[in-house]
């Protein structure tokens, strides 16, 4: 009877390991793909924003006392599954092949990854109470650091963005950036798992009973935190949102020309393209508006080139008259440096109601491998990378060129140029009033990469406090007040892409200077000094030992 009970015990032990291993392993898989695909639902057009801020706690349990090296690789899992979703609508791009796509994941996922393994050293050294803590930290410095590689900079899909619909939440990034929400987002998520940590699991579920995990009052310290600082956010939120908005009244025109992307270079279509926005230009100007906007590089040619075109506008806008900015394609004949024929620039023309042109803004931050080869006589970029290397790119252009009207300055912004910070604040600093955005995302398709790039446009308004106006060549045109509320939106039947028509709305041109605006990032460059500080000081002290650990 012995012998049996033994060997019934022994089995028990047997199967419990067994069942210990399997969720073990199934943790290194479903985890991070499970954390990826929520937060990919998090951000337009799921709209699920909610999940940004339990969406990684799959991914902090799974890896919290794991080996660095496996924590890496989980992390990167997640990150791959979070970018290739997120990110899904760029396979849309003519000539972009499923090896970009590879790339883009090479290069992305290693930044979750290199999360991972940080928090992981730091809860293997000093415990997974200290690691949680870090967490916010280190995923702020990974942002940041990814927003500002040199050419490799990509400030898109940070967690905060997912949070755009959330505008009294999102009023402290005129202190903090984007940055600042992502950091509370990340503090919730790790207030989450050490919640489920201390009172749900036991060490010994997950194979790491030589560890301890959070305690309760751990756990709960770190909540009551979290609570606060969202509170705070809350209230601050509100009563800015309870504040007049002081400023001049500008009343603008957006024009969406709805042109296929395929239309845009063929010179078959240069009439109805001209014919198109002549015909918005009309129908917005019995609006009565002082400004009309068209979209990036909206002209069928070069304005300043072709005597012809330029004549033809300038009798339009007599017959309309109000001020213009008009996206173009241009050769950069009035900038200071002496180009060599056949070089253009991503240009934003400036007239005046009498047709008169007053001067054009040059795209200063192109798109690499896109709108220029970042390094091309260093760097012997590969074919499948870049296959036409010989392409003629446009220049860059240099200045922050600011135009006036009315007693009001502005400045206009092209294509994803809105999306780098740094940029958006040199211009409000210049002395803008408000911003202008003219872009063109027909490449793109009928996707939510649209809706994103709304969405991450809602925090340059908010870390700035100024209106932006956006023209889309397909949408979406629309305006967003200085507290990141999207006023108003060029639609049809509810449609807001890949429709043609325009918007007419007064914004405000404002003189107010944030936080944000005067000192940049300094919430991230403290963030990363605590980083930083954090995995040094784990270096110091052992929990264990932690060499013959798992």
């Amino acid at each position: 009877m012995e012998n049996r009970l033994e060997t019934l015990v022994l089995f028990a032990e047997k199967d419990k390991s067994r069942r210990i291993k399997i969720i073990t392993a199934l943790s290194l898989v479903f985890a991070p793909i499970l954390s990826g695909g929520l937060l990919v639902l998090a951000y337009p057009r799921y709209d699920m924003a909610w999940l940004g801020w339990v969406g990684l706690v799959p991914l902090l349990i799974a890896i919290t006392y794991k080996k660095p090296g496996y924590a890496f690789l989980m992390s990167f899992l997640c990150g791959l599954v979070f970018f290739a979703g997120v990110f899904d609508w760029i396979r849309e791009v003519r000539g972009y092949q499923i090896i970009h796509h590879a790339v883009l994941g090479l290069y992305l996922g290693p930044m979750f990854g290199v999360f991972g393994l940080i928090y992981s050293f730091i809860s293997r050294r000093r415990g997974a109470t200290p690691a949680l803590v870090a967490a916010p930290f280190i995923w702020v410095s990974i942002e940041y650091l990814r927003s500002n590689i040199s050419f490799l900079s990509l400030p898109m899909a940070l967690l905060a963005h997912s949070q755009s619909h959330y505008v009294p939440l999102i009023q402290f990034a005129s202190f903090t950036g984007a940055y600042g929400i992502g950091f509370l987002m990340i503090l919730v998520n790790a207030a989450v798992t050490a919640i489920i940590l201390a009172f749900f699991l036991k060490s010994d579920q997950l194979k790491l009973s030589e560890f301890e995990f959070p305690s309760k009052r751990a756990a709960i310290t770190l909540t009551l935190t979290s609570l606060f600082l969202i509170i705070v956010a809350l209230f601050y939120g509100q009563i800015v949102l309870s504040q007049p908005i002081n400023g001049k009244a500008i009343k603008v025109s957006v024009l969406q020309g709805n042109i296929a992307q395929k239309l845009k270079w063929d010179r078959k279509y240069a009439s109805f393209i001209m014919q198109t926005y002549t015909d918005l230009t009309r129908q917005a100007y019995e609006n009565n508006p002082d400004l009309i906007v068209w979209p990036e590089a909206s002209t069928p040619g070069l304005v300043l080139k072709n005597r012809r075109l330029y004549k033809q506008i300038a009798t339009m806008i007599k017959q309309n008259r109000a001020y213009y900015i008009i996206g173009s394609s241009e050769y950069p004949k009035f900038a200071k440096q002496a180009y060599k024929e056949g070089t253009y620039g991503n240009a934003a023309l400036f007239f005046a109601p009498n047709g008169k042109f007053l001067g054009q803004y040059l795209k200063i931050r192109l798109v690499p491998f896109t709108e220029c080869l970042p390094h091309k006589e260093t760097i012997p970029w590969p074919d499948f990378i870049v296959p036409d290397k010989d392409a003629n790119f446009p220049i860059a252009g240099e200045e922050f060129k600011l135009f006036e009207m009315n007693g009001a300055k502005f400045g206009t912004l092209i294509c994803w140029e809105t999306l780098h910070p740094d940029l958006f604040r040199q211009f409000i600093k210049e002395g803008a009033n408000f911003i202008v955005n003219i872009t063109n995302e027909a490449r793109y398709g009928e996707t939510k990469a649209s809706y994103q790039i709304a969405a991450m446009n809602v925090f340059r308004a908010v870390e700035s406090r100024v209106s932006i106006v956006r023209a889309a060549n397909t949408g979406i045109s629309c305006f967003i007040d200085p507290f990141g509320r999207i006023t108003g939106r060029v639609s049809n039947d509810g449609k807001h892409i890949f429709v043609k028509g325009f918007l007419t709305q007064n914004i405000l041109a404002t003189q107010e200077k944030t936080f944000y605006t005067a000192y940049g990032d300094i919430f991230s460059y403290m963030s990363l000094i605590m980083a930083v500080f954090l995995i040094g000081f784990s270096f110091f002290k052992k929990t264990k030992n932690i060499d013959d650990m798992p």
